[in-house]
């Protein structure tokens, strides 16, 4: 493990306020992100432990961490904490830089990017997302096919599910907007 100094901590974390535009010193950890996150128990570090690891200027391991991609992003931590810092944000920021950096997501956390990755590859190509491509495109990645086959034919039997994709009206706006979103997020 790195030994690091207060200095060069206190460097590295004025790096990572100007990458992510967050004060992360305004946390005192007190806690209330990781006691309101509906998904902490399956992380592998705390909400508030990945804060504190970028307040220690580590943000290498923040990065490799499965928490920055099981994060939901429901804001439930932005909301409770008492400095009105927004974790949510953050965690989105991580993960967008871990890209960005070429740092593949690890253990669960490679699900999550995966599917995030085709259904955002889906939006692209229908204008909408098409669930039984999706679905059957994931489950052959994770090497599963047939892994949610019954409750795909309960889903099919109720009218749930169509066979071919349906294209919409504007998919074409959809993509110039992706593709817009794509361009920001390169700034």
């Amino acid at each position: 493990m790195e030994v690091i100094t207060f200095n060069d901590a206190g460097e590295k974390v004025n790096q990572l306020i100007n990458k992510f535009g967050q004060n992360i010193q305004h946390c005192y950890q007190c806690g209330k992100c990781t006691a309101g996150c509906p998904v902490a128990f399956a992380m592998d570090i705390a909400p508030n432990q990945i804060i504190r690891m970028l307040q220690l200027g580590l943000l290498d391991e923040a990065l490799r961490s499965e928490t920055i991609w099981l994060c939901a992003t429901c804001s439930t931590c932005s909301t409770r904490c008492p400095k009105g810092f927004d974790l949510a944000k953050l965690m989105d920021s991580l993960r967008s830089y871990a890209l960005q950096q070429g740092i593949k997501p690890n253990g669960r956390g490679r699900n999550v990017s995966l599917f995030n990755q085709l259904f955002l590859d889906s939006l692209r190509k229908y204008g909408r997302t098409y669930e039984m491509g999706l679905m059957l495109k994931y489950n052959l990645n994770l090497h599963t096919p047939f892994k949610d086959a019954m409750l795909g034919l309960d889903m099919f039997s109720r009218g749930k599910l169509k066979l071919a994709p349906e294209r919409i009206k504007g998919s074409k706006d959809i993509l110039q907007i992706m593709e817009n979103i794509k361009k920001l997020e390169m700034k």
